[in-house]
């Protein structure tokens, strides 16, 4: 192992729980161990993927939320003892690998909860609800300290909470903590003085208008959070570790607005001052440890941010709030681990909170310690599978039902918390393939395809692998996607792939082979717009095919466009975005946390935006557009991106033995490209 990582793994107690090392698996909604969407009940495929990590040496492991009382039929978590009884077996095996874990518990969401555009109209209809109430009580699942406007719709107002189910979730909270330390758990962590839930609702300004003892003052205010930490403790005594997850600052200007890094404003939820006594005043109401980053749902890049957010982006918060502590404080939030080790070496913090690397790849910790750094499946940032909760204007959240009950899967590694589904099972008859096409889809079904014992002839017209992701991946702020490219150019080579670099494939029939992967990807739409010959598509412009000038007119939002205009932004150059919806990225399987930066960033430093207005004509010094008023305007520019879409583009028409893939069948995105990889390459 590099000596620069050593400091991570030192050993560390969280009150008189030692951890082997200083890695914490973070919580991530969806991995919890008592179900999801779901009635509460042991869930073998989050165990699973616990025990596998557990194995590959990560030293604190703290599952995804478990509500109190449940989504789906209301029940209470400590009244399933037979779950607590399944769960004490685990913590078994658990701890036989070295690991320790905490049970995380949650009081809700609030204003925060996901509401979709169907529980929108139950939420809104009384007859629905008294309908919906036995299986899924709207009201209760979004009640908040007081009457607010829900972060995912505008119809929805949530109503307030009464004291008495505060005291019952209290109350709640002991007995639940009491069976996980029967059940072997080594602590509890309380979800959450965080990213804007019910607890911190409760605790911040804007959210809180009580003016009962849980609203109005300081003390009031965090009254909920100290009650349950002291109810755990009566109830488990006070050598039972109690975690909190803690948001240091909110980074929040406003309902539905955050604050851009380095950003000067006026903070309306908790702000560095009050984060200073909040931290000490948290831990002399019993909390062992601080689980920390920044941010709230109104400015949710911050805790879960997307690669436009800089690495360690909450550490310089959350190394000054340690100063006011006594307590382990755990940073999370695009940690690089040599970064993190550093600052765990100075005693700018005690551990590095990892989450969504967990998913891309459950053995990276085990590849760092045998200096297999290389090696390590990078996470993207995407959210495409793990967190996918879409917001634009008009969609409360559009995730389907599939999504919202199986988050925390991961875009590029289809197997995880998906182990039933996508698994490497050897083919009962090894059969010659080829794949044509060497992007992403065509490299993954080409590696999982060899894997499965096939012998696999990969074909790539250029003298490089990639495709379009290429492209994808050339601004400045794609590191990651850069990285993933070249994970893939090592993973190809350890596999019995022969590959085929410039050489195009002019006829299946050619190929002798048994089954055919037609993996060519998509080609850009082309508009017919008067002077389409003065623009250039996105491609050209992120492979540096064609040049720039400083004023750049993009045509399309979607989340290519609002990235080239970032990326333009980030050159010096002064973009404009022309879209004809009603909102700059109003696209499915985007997730709320990646666009609302976009969003943020372009209203911040404002960036022009041109929202319901479609293209008329390009000119060579710039385009005509027409606004949804029927206005017709001309708009400066000394270039012209169009990024409008594109269509599959197959080599190949599908056959008997001849599969299409990735783009070349359906446009869409990483997950759906390498999820179609799988699901056909697990078939031959």
């Amino acid at each position: 192992m590099n000596p620069k990582y050593e400091p991570l793994f030192t050993p560390w107690k969280i009150g008189n729980v030692e951890i082997k090392n200083r890695i914490v698996l973070c919580p991530m909604g969806g991995t919890s161990l008592f179900g999801w969407m779901e009635p509460n009940h042991f869930d073998k495929e989050a165990a699973k993927f616990f025990l596998e990590r557990a194995r590959n040496n990560v030293g604190l492991i703290i599952p995804g939320i478990a509500p109190i009382k449940d989504t789906i039929g209301g029940r209470w978590l400590w009244q399933n003892k037979k779950m607590f009884r399944e769960l004490k077996e685990f913590m078994e095996e658990i701890h036989k690998t070295g690991a320790k874990l905490f049970v995380q518990i949650t009081a809700g969401m609030g204003r925060s909860w996901a509401i979709t555009d169907s529980l929108v109209e139950i939420h809104n209809s009384p007859v629905l609800r008294t309908l919906a109430k036995p299986i899924i009580d709207v009201q209760y699942q979004s009640a908040s300290p007081s009457v607010l406007p829900s972060r995912w719709s505008d119809k929805v107002t949530c109503r307030e909470m009464t004291a008495a189910e505060i005291h019952e979730i209290i109350d709640a909270f002991a007995k639940t903590a009491a069976l996980c330390k029967e059940a072997g758990v080594d602590g509890v962590e309380v979800h959450a003085v965080h990213e804007g839930y019910l607890l911190d609702q409760f605790t911040l300004k804007y959210t809180n208008h009580r003016t009962d003892q849980f609203g109005g003052s300081f003390e009031n205010r965090y009254r909920f959070a100290t009650a349950i930490v002291k109810k755990i403790k009566a109830a488990c005594g006070n050598d039972y570790p109690v975690s909190l997850r803690y948001s240091v600052v909110s980074k929040t200007k406003d309902f539905c607005v955050g604050a851009m890094p380095g950003e000067e404003y006026t903070e309306i939820g908790r702000d560095m001052e009050e984060s200073e006594k909040a931290a000490k005043y948290l831990q002399d109401a019993g909390y062992d440890m601080l689980n920390a980053d920044n941010g709230t749902y109104d400015a949710w890049y911050w805790a879960h941010p997307p690669q436009y957010m800089p690495q360690n982006c909450n550490l310089e918060d959350v190394a000054h709030i340690k100063k006011f502590v006594d307590i382990p404080v755990v940073c999370a939030g695009r940690m690089e681990s040599d970064v993190g080790a550093q600052a765990i070496a100075d005693g700018r913090i005690d551990a590095v909170g990892v989450a969504r690397q967990f998913l891309a790849d459950g053995e990276w910790i085990t590849k760092l310690i045998e200096d297999r750094m290389e090696d390590i499946r990078p996470c993207i940032c995407c959210h495409n599978a793990c967190f996918n909760m879409t917001h634009y204007k008009g969609i409360a959240n559009g995730q389907p039902f599939y999504d919202a009950s199986h988050i925390a899967r991961c875009a590029l590694n289809p197997p995880t918390m998906q182990t039933d589904k996508y698994k490497i099972e050897r083919a009962r008859t090894p059969k010659k393939v080829a794949v044509i096409g060497g992007g992403i889809g065509g490299m993954e079904a080409a590696i999982v395809c060899a894997k499965r014992g096939h012998t696999v002839d990969l074909y790539e017209k250029t003298d490089h692998l990639g495709g379009v992701f290429i492209a994808a991946a050339a601004p400045s702020f794609k590191e990651k996607d850069k990285m993933l490219i070249a994970w893939y150019e090592r993973e190809i080579k350890k596999y019995p792939i022969t590959l085929h670099l410039n050489t195009e494939v002019n006829g299946i029939e050619t190929l002798q082979a048994d089954e055919v992967f037609v993996a060519t990807g998509a080609k850009a739409k082309k508009l017919p717009v008067a002077g389409a010959e003065y623009a250039m598509d996105a491609v050209e412009y992120l492979l540096g095919e064609k040049e720039v000038g400083e004023n750049v007119t993009i045509v399309g939002g979607g989340l290519t466009g609002c990235e080239i205009a970032y990326d333009l932004y980030q050159q010096g150059k002064k973009p404009t975005i022309v879209e004809m919806k009603n909102d700059l990225i109003a696209v499915k399987g985007v997730c709320l946390a990646n666009s609302s930066y976009l969003r943020d960033f372009f209203t911040t430093n404002h960036v022009s935006v041109h929202l319901e207005t479609k293209l008329s004509e390009i000119h060579p010094d710039g385009v005509t557009v027409t606004d949804k008023a029927g206005k017709s305007f001309k708009i400066e520019a000394d270039s012209v991106i169009l990024s409008v879409g594109y269509d599959p583009a197959p080599a190949a028409a599908e056959g008997k033995h001849v599969h299409v893939i990735g783009d070349a069948k359906v446009v869409g995105n990483l997950r759906t490209v390498i999820w179609n990889a799988w699901d056909v390459a697990m078939r031959i």
